[in-house]
């Protein structure tokens, strides 16, 4: 596997990636991209200057898995957005190794932090289908993974919950906010 730049130039990888986002996010993100018109536009999107589009690829080329990213606050901070991996290359590695490089990245543009919104609309938490009102935080740190919602995934590569947008996708479907620090900490 290696990890490279989505390029405009690379038609072919181009159109891969659109179908894995599309294949990868429509069980229980189905609004996200709900068909391949829009799954395509969202990664020409990603191949502006000011964001980052790295895929994993295979000895042939095949496209196993794409991340993005999107600067903001003046490029201290970059979104993580989207992180997507074929199906059957899944609990393989290949998404903290794009993490990784992702961080990599991130911190030669200068950026100090990234953060990712990892969705709940498919009852997937403890978080899902309830009002968390008003107890935001008592919600968020007895938060349960119900059915392999990916907040568990950014927390073993060091994310933390940095907080909850209630009903973000309707009632009971929250977005759940989670931050990690790229490069060196600061001494006191």
């Amino acid at each position: 596997m290696e990890i490279i730049d989505l390029t405009a130039e690379n038609q072919d990888a181009i159109e891969q990636t659109a179908t894995l986002l599309f294949e990868g996010f429509k069980e229980h993100w189905p609004d996200a991209w709900p068909n391949i018109e829009a799954a395509l536009e969202e990664v020409q999107q990603s191949l502006a200057p000011d964001r980052i589009s790295r895929i994993a690829v295979d000895n042939s080329s095949n496209v196993l898995a794409w991340i993005g990213g999107i600067s903001q606050y003046n490029g201290k901070v970059w979104e993580v957005h989207p992180l997507v991996v074929r199906s059957d290359c899944q609990r393989q590695g290949i998404g903290k190794a794009l993490l990784a490089d992702l961080e990599a990245q991130v911190s030669k543009r200068g950026g100090i932090t990234i953060w990712v919104g990892t969705d709940d609309e498919d009852n997937l938490t403890t978080l899902s289908a309830v009002n968390l009102y008003p107890n935001v935080f008592e919600h968020i740190v007895n938060i349960k993974n119900l059915r392999r919602h990916p907040y568990e995934f950014y927390q073993k590569y060091g994310f933390v919950i940095v907080g909850v947008m209630p009903d973000a996708n309707g009632l009971g479907k929250p977005d759940i906010y989670m931050a990690k620090r790229v490069g060196t900490w600061l001494k006191n």
